[in-house]
């Protein structure tokens, strides 16, 4: 340890080991604290790892799928077909990717159509070259919605010849965040879960971002 203390510092540095008296009483009180902040640094270490790589390998788990580290989801917002944009967010091992957050002003449609509107954000995401973030894909699409936002998705990956397994946020009579679609099947999940406040957070993320870039437009409209 010595060696390496004076190859870090650029200089000698040597130690004085306390046997007895006030120095040592230091020392023992100096060790007491280190303890003390590393049990509390690990239960914070193993509290993010279980929101965020935990809340992922649930998911994995729910769906049979393996290797998801690149999350996206995808929402539409407008109000009676005015000032229609798509969001994308990025979620990577279970943590917003915010510099890959992507907005998408609707172009091809005309009225309040959110399927023909998502149909063109997914077409535009999984064929844009201009921009260098849309080379990476996604491991999982997520979808705000149930079956028919689903089927849009899986028709422009096939369309695309593309293999990316594709999931719907469902939400309740409330808005609220209900479940997973995967197989044509609604997965129950523990809303208690680490995994389903993940869904939660992502389907929130998606909708967030939609809404503030439709209200920008709207404001300066």
């Amino acid at each position: 340890i010595g060696r390496w203390l004076t190859e870090r510092a650029g200089h000698n540095v040597k130690f004085l080991v306390p046997k007895r008296g006030q120095k040592e009483k230091l020392v023992e009180l100096a060790e007491k604290n280190a303890n003390m902040v590393l049990n509390q640094d690990r239960e914070k270490i193993l509290k993010e790892e279980a929101r965020t790589t935990g809340a992922v390998k649930e998911i994995e788990r729910l769906t049979g799928l393996h290797d998801i580290h690149r999350m996206e989801a995808f929402d539409i917002s407008n109000i009676s077909g005015v000032q229609p944009v798509g969001s994308m967010v990025v979620f990577t091992d279970g943590r917003p990717r915010k510099n890959d957050y992507r907005k998408f002003r609707i172009k091809t449609v005309t009225g309040p159509d959110d399927y023909s509107s998502m149909r063109e954000v997914l077409t535009r995401r999984l064929t844009h070259e201009s921009d260098s973030s849309f080379d990476i894909k996604p491991d999982l699409i997520m979808m705000d919605g149930g079956r028919g936002q689903v089927n849009i998705a899986l028709d422009v990956l096939k369309e695309l010849g593309l293999n990316i397994p594709v999931c719907g946020m469902v939400k309740d009579d409330t808005h609220s965040t209900r479940g997973l679609y995967y197989n044509n099947i609604e997965i129950p999940i523990d809303k208690h879960s680490e995994g389903f406040k993940l869904i939660t957070r992502v389907q929130d993320e998606a909708h967030r971002f939609a809404i503030t870039y439709h209200r920008s437009l709207r404001d300066k409209a």
